[in-house]
């Protein structure tokens, strides 16, 4: 179903999915009835930025399992409606337009420490929002937002927005108490391959751990952030701005990140890499 068309619920329900771990577990969760959530929303920030992974994820497994459990999974993108620039935007091409001034995405500035971030409002929220409004959602009649916190992520309700005409709710923390590995269980059994994590390829937020795996398994992928960096560089240095990184190193990526060595184990994709620091918890 496409993002105009506009079916009527008793209460709109919708998921916002990020196309990762939890938001699968979640669509599993949808389709066996422990949540009610009949729509998951996937604001895509574009084809051009999102994680490849994410997108073929979301195309070849998401997208399937909800249309074989009548679930509606409707992919979203973000329209300017004004401006010079009117129609629909990717976060990559907001960053690279000639003449263009923003940098919405977290960079880190010379001290390491990370710079404004409005790409997860802008690309995420707001477009998810703005389906909720375009299908009746306003505060007398407001929808229901489901969000995907597991356990791990506990500190991240607390900062989580709230708006007039809509109802946050948390079924993966509150009502059922899953981790993010619960998370990747209730996958497995469900006979689904491992989502991948889901980021844009040139996040800034990406651990260097991720990093060194896309010089290693990606590397075309990892060498445009690199030119990304690169052209955002000189471009601040013609607006007079100090020099911005994607990681923590005060360095440029290709010098801040070796390629990773091959890991010990050949793993299936469930288990979580000796870096993510669970393994002798």
């Amino acid at each position: 179903m496409s993002s105009t068309d506009k079916p009527t619920y008793p209460q709109l329900r919708a998921f916002s999915s990020g196309g990762g771990v939890q938001s699968t577990a979640a669509l599993v969760l949808s389709a066996q009835g422990r949540i009610d959530f009949p729509v998951h929303l996937f604001a895509n920030v574009g084809d051009d930025s999102e994680n490849p992974a994410t997108l073929a994820y979301v195309r070849d497994v998401l997208k399937p399992f909800a249309a074989a459990h009548d679930i509606e999974f409707v992919e979203l993108h973000r329209i300017r409606t004004r401006g010079a620039h009117r129609g629909p935007e990717t976060l990559y091409q907001r960053l690279t337009r000639p003449g263009s001034r923003s940098l919405p995405i977290p960079v880190r500035m010379s001290n390491g420490a990370p710079g404004t971030r409005s790409c997860t409002v802008t690309y995420k929220l707001e477009v998810v929002a703005r389906w909720h409004r375009d299908h009746g959602a306003r505060p007398d009649r407001p929808s229901v937002t489901g969000i995907g916190f597991s356990t791990d992520e506990l500190e991240r309700k607390g900062k989580a927005r709230h708006r007039d005409w809509e109802i946050c709710e948390y079924p993966l923390l509150d009502d059922l108490g899953l981790s993010r590995a619960d998370c990747m269980e209730i996958t497995r059994k469900a006979g689904l391959p491992p989502a991948p994590r889901s980021a844009c390829w040139f996040c800034p937020m990406h651990r260097p751990s991720t990093w060194r795996e896309m010089r290693r398994d990606q590397p075309e992928l990892f060498w445009q952030a690199v030119e990304l960096e690169r052209v955002l560089n000189a471009r601040d240095g013609r607006l007079g701005r100090d020099q911005i990184y994607f990681t923590r190193f005060a360095r440029p990526l290709d010098e801040a990140i070796g390629e990773a060595q091959p890991t010990l184990f050949d793993g299936d994709g469930w288990g979580e890499t000796c870096d993510e620091g669970v393994c002798f918890v």
